[in-house]
Order: C-alpha cells, then sequence, then structure tokens
C-alpha cells in the first residue's frame, strides 16, 4: 500500500439504519475525490460482517441502532481486530454516550446536526487517520474526564514515561492514529500499540483520547 494517501481513495463503510441519511452522506462523498463509500448497512449484524470482509479505511456508525447498539458493534468490532477507523455519528450529546463511546475504541464522536461541509471536513481528518469530535463536545469531554477521575493518587504522571512514550503521548495528541505513529517514528504498528498499552497503565487511562485531552489539557502536546 502507498504511503501517500492520495493515491487511492480512503474506503469509507456507512453503518446506520436510516437510509436517507446513509444516501445524503453517500452524495456528499461521491463529489470527493479521495473519498468513496465501500459499503453500507442499515444494522449492526451486517455492518461487523462487512467491516471484516472489506477492512475498509474508516466506518462511520450510528449509537442508536436496533437489537445491537453502536457501542456494542464497536465493542465487538475491536474484539475482531478491525482496524480501520470507527467513528460514531449520532444525534445524542450526552456525556454518557460521548464518554462510553471513546472508551469502548471509538475514533472519533461527531453529530448529526453538523453543516454538510463540516461534515466533509471531519471525515477527510478521520480517513487520514486524526481523531476527530465535534467542536461542541471537546469542552463537555474534558470536564467529564476531570470530574471522573479519582483524586491525587493516580493522577497521571508523565515523568514517569520513557523518552519514547513522551514521543508517542504527544503524537496521540495530536491525534495520529497508531498507524500514522509508526510512520513518523519508523517504528512498526505492533510496536506503537504496545508502547501505547504500558503509557495507559502508567497514567492510569483507559484511552487514547484520555491521553490526548489530559495531554492538550496539560500542555504535553506542545513538546
Amino acid at each position: 500500500m502507498s504511503d501517500k494517501p492520495s493515491d487511492t481513495p480512503a474506503s469509507i463503510l456507512l453503518i446506520d439504519d436510516h437510509p436517507l441519511l446513509r444516501q445524503g452522506i453517500k452524495q456528499l462523498v461521491e463529489m470527493e475525490d479521495d473519498m468513496v463509500v465501500a459499503g453500507e448497512a442499515s444494522n449492526a449484524t451486517d455492518g461487523i460482517r462487512l467491516a471484516t470482509e472489506l477492512e475498509p479505511d474508516l466506518i462511520l456508525m450510528d449509537l442508536n441502532m436496533p437489537e445491537i447498539s453502536g457501542i456494542d458493534a464497536l465493542k465487538k468490532l475491536r474484539e475482531l481486530n478491525v482496524s480501520s477507523r470507527i467513528v460514531m455519528f449520532t444525534v445524542s450529546d450526552q456525556e454518557d454516550d460521548v464518554v462510553a463511546a471513546l472508551r469502548a475504541g471509538a475514533d472519533g464522536y461527531l453529530l448529526k446536526d453538523m453543516e454538510p461541509e463540516d461534515m466533509i471536513a471531519q471525515l477527510h481528518q478521520a480517513a487520514v487517520g486524526k481523531m476527530v469530535i465535534s467542536d461542541r463536545l471537546t469542552t463537555l469531554l474534558a470536564e467529564a474526564l476531570r470530574s471522573n477521575k479519582p483524586q491525587q493518587a493516580s493522577r497521571p504522571d508523565f515523568d514517569s514515561l520513557t523518552p519514547r512514550e513522551k514521543d508517542i503521548l504527544r503524537l496521540i495528541a495530536e491525534g495520529l492514529s497508531n498507524k500514522m505513529i509508526g510512520r513518523k517514528l519508523d517504528i512498526s504498528d505492533g510496536t506503537v500499540k504496545v508502547h501505547v498499552k504500558h503509557l495507559l497503565k502508567k497514567l492510569s487511562l483507559r484511552s487514547r483520547v484520555e491521553v490526548a485531552v489530559w495531554a492538550v489539557e496539560e500542555g504535553l502536546h506542545k513538546g
């Protein structure tokens, strides 16, 4: 596969039980040269099957679906080691939903009431490996993580990290995927994954999104 994302369009899988919404996103994506809708599903079961078959670059998935919820589908996809970027696309701006999705391994959380041009801009970012979160949710997320953090005892300690882990933390804070971090540091995806696991444990954080929010709040992403 080429290092240049522009060589081949980023493939997107849509998982949403509303046909009109899927059609609308497809029409938006079809106008872009560097993105293509590779498949679509109206429920989580079909979506999971298609995700493993197609291995798309990006999965855009609804949070509230009949039978299997988006969160459960997300957990299943991560258990199956699907390497696609997974972005939740929903009407819910509830703190619990946002935090649950990000802790279950989502690479982003976008709200359905966004303007079409903003939606496309965010999809571009997600397709090249950046983390995407609707603007009005970032403050809410930072507050949620702050209030859920146990006092003093397990406060994240940046100095406990190795130099390599600090490099990776800063790149996570920029929203880069494991693949992009590996490319930047000239190490394998698997090595990045091991480092991420270690730094999460050391910092007592549960997801890369928590790492990113904490790093930005502490000003650590500036190097």
